[in-house]
């Protein structure tokens, strides 16, 4: 392996201060007043369940009683205050619809759960139970379990948070029960011909004559073989049912989501479609024009349910939802549903868990989502750089080639799906995470995303049990180590932090505020890479550059993704790119946004620019001109 490429680290400065100038240039002259443009979104993703947890037992497989669990109530004020202040616009809390647990809530009148089809002891959530309703784990009093999550709601309202929830399509838990149906609900599958392996109307798909069987393995026992009395390897179910991911096995494989079944959307066993399919021509239309396309038509039994379940919390104030795995549902539906919420909520933020570049613009343009995760390219080509797999070159070409739809393809870093960037199976250091997460949040318009924990260095050391390393569990009752110093009992003031975790959020609420508050973010893109990387000395393999502009900012952004080498050079900026940015001859004092403490002079002459450039491992500038 080339050992520069071993080496990279990124350095990622984006800069939004004042900079004194030693010749100005002229902007362009406003003849109206200019309507104001929509600004940056960030998401601040929470595992609701984890968040308040003060715990720090961390015991393998631990109960609720022995790693503690975390409640609505603890998202206080003071603790949405400080999420508001970190550069936050929405917040999304994972894991609030009733899914799955192993504890007795038959007090409550819940029926158990049977570990045999329950993933952990906390439960994945994305088997959900009851749409309904909420987790009762999260409650104080489960019997108010809705009620506290409403004055959640209304909370983070009032602190200038907007709402995210998850709503899972493709699949609902086996033994889905709603406890709480509104009048007229029936649950799924209440009225489905079981007789059958398909039907249009039917909410499930079946396999006749077949009972479920509880998947088995030599390396996994529910529980890790603690007694329970449902713990017997048996789930009765007859006729058994499809798993969620699309498994016909009446006896699914371990490796299956056999804690779920399969939601049928009117897609024949067979793949083709029987339901209305969208005309040409409809990747252009507006949400009004979706909208009036599917009023009257008869669509399948599930697209009605669902439209229901994200009306009922979009009136609850929810103001918006994370799809899971979106692209295993066709996006004719999503045309259906995304429209219904936006007559009902113009406003709503749709982001959708999507890993197949070729159906990306059907999903925006026909289905009608806002975002979808950039996993596959910008996420995975950072992951690789900072693994010493990749140099950042190739950035740009994923920027270029998807110029026409960057702004609805969300940026993250770190989620409950994906190995923490602290961790060792990932960047290894939260340092060496530093310039990933500049380039992250400023190469694109589109929403930045980050994982509670990930600003203050969470590596997700912990064996929780059926959840590993690298990774905080979804699965199991368990602390979050460095999250917990930060919440300091409730205070949400950091002091138990170490310094260099305190420096960390420091950094984090500096990057994250400069691209709310940046014109430039939601402008132009324009590689300087390959120009730089062809001409200019000392440009070593772990520097990425690039500009970012509007006609009311300038921005020069310089990463070093090597954690090793510091780089003098001199860079480059190309005379298109300076023409672009509308700048004349001279010299300019550009500063640092991110810390305001380094400064550097463009030179322009003869229309290409010149800038000497002096950058530490790990090191990130976004200069202003």
């Amino acid at each position: 392996m080339n050992k520069k490429i071993i080496v990279l680290l990124a350095i990622a400065f984006t800069g939004s201060s004042t900079l004194a100038q030693k010749k100005s240039f002229a902007l362009m002259k406003k003849s109206e007043p200019v309507v104001e443009q929509p600004k940056k979104t960030v998401v601040y993703q929470v595992f609701t369940r984890l968040f308040g947890n003060t715990n720090t037992n961390n015991k393998p497989w631990g109960t609720i009683e022995e790693n503690g669990v975390g409640k609505f109530n603890d998202f206080t004020d003071v603790a949405l205050q400080e999420i508001k202040k970190l550069g936050v616009t929405h917040i999304w809390y994972t894991g609030v619809p009733h899914h799955d647990v192993i504890r007795d809530y038959t007090a409550f009148g819940i029926s158990n759960d049977d570990p045999d089809v329950v993933k952990g002891r906390a439960g994945s959530p994305y088997a959900v139970k009851d749409y309904y309703n909420v987790n009762p784990d999260l409650a104080v009093d489960p019997a108010k379990r809705l009620e506290e999550f409403e004055a959640l709601i209304a909370r983070s309202h009032a602190n200038g948070l907007k709402v995210i929830i998850d709503i899972v399509p493709n699949h609902i838990a086996r033994n889905y029960k709603g406890l709480t149906n509104p009048k007229g609900v029936k649950d799924f599958g209440a009225d489905d011909k079981t007789s059958v392996e398909y039907d249009r109307n039917n909410n499930f798909y079946y396999i006749p004559g077949k009972a479920f069987e509880v998947p088995t393995s030599s390396d996994y026992k529910p529980l890790n073989g603690e007694k329970n009395p449902l713990n017997d390897g048996k789930f009765s179910e007859y006729p058994a049912k499809w798993t969620g991911n699309g498994s016909r096995l009446a006896k699914p494989d371990i490796n299956d989501w056999y804690e779920t079944v399969k939601v049928n959307y009117g897609i024949r066993p067979d793949g083709t479609k029987d339901f209305p399919e969208l005309p040409d021509g409809f990747d252009t239309k507006s949400i009004e024009e979706h909208a009036a396309f599917w009023k009257g038509k008869d669509v399948p039994n599930s697209w009605k349910k669902f439209r229901d379940i994200a009306l009922y919390w979009t009136e609850k104030g929810v103001d918006g939802f994370r799809y899971d795995m979106a692209e295993m549902v066709p996006y004719e539906f999503w045309s259906y549903l995304n429209s219904s919420i936006k007559i009902k909520n113009p406003n709503a933020f749709l982001l959708a868990e999507v890993y197949n570049p070729k159906e990306y613009r059907n999903y925006i343009r026909l289905g009608k989502m806002d975002y979808l995760y950039d996993k596959v390219e910008t996420y995975d080509h950072l992951k690789a750089v900072i693994q010493g797999k990749a140099l950042p070159d190739g950035l740009s070409d994923i920027q270029n080639n998807l110029q026409d739809i960057e702004h609805h393809m969300l940026h993250f870093l770190d989620n409950h799906d994906e190995q923490r960037l602290a961790s060792p199976e990932f960047a290894g250091t939260p340092e060496k995470g530093k310039p990933l997460m500049v380039v992250s949040a400023t190469i694109s318009s589109s929403p930045t995303m980050i994982y509670f924990g990930q600003e203050v260095g969470e590596a997700g050391n912990e064996d929780a049990g059926f959840g590993k390393r690298s990774r905080t569990s979804i699965f199991d009752y368990v602390g979050v180590p460095n999250h917990q110093r930060w919440m300091s009992d409730g205070r949400f003031d950091g002091k138990f932090l170490s310094e260099e975790e305190r420096k960390l959020r420091d950094f984090y609420s500096r990057l994250l505020n400069f691209t709310l508050k940046s014109d430039a973010m939601m402008g132009k893109f324009k590689e300087i890479q390959s120009a730089n990387r062809k001409i200019t000395k000392g440009y070593d393999e772990g520097i990425y550059s690039y500009v970012r502009y509007s006609e009311k900012e300038r921005l020069i952004i310089v990463t070093n993704f090597s954690w090793i080498t510091k780089s003098n050079f001199f860079l480059t900026i190309p005379s298109d790119v300076i023409k672009e940015m509308n700048v004349s001859d001279g010299s300019y004092i550009i500063k640092d946004q991110l810390y305001g403490k380094n400064e550097a002079t463009l030179n322009v002459n003869g229309g290409e620019g010149n800038i000497e450039i002096r950058i530490k491992p790990s090191e990130s500038f976004i200069f202003k001109l």
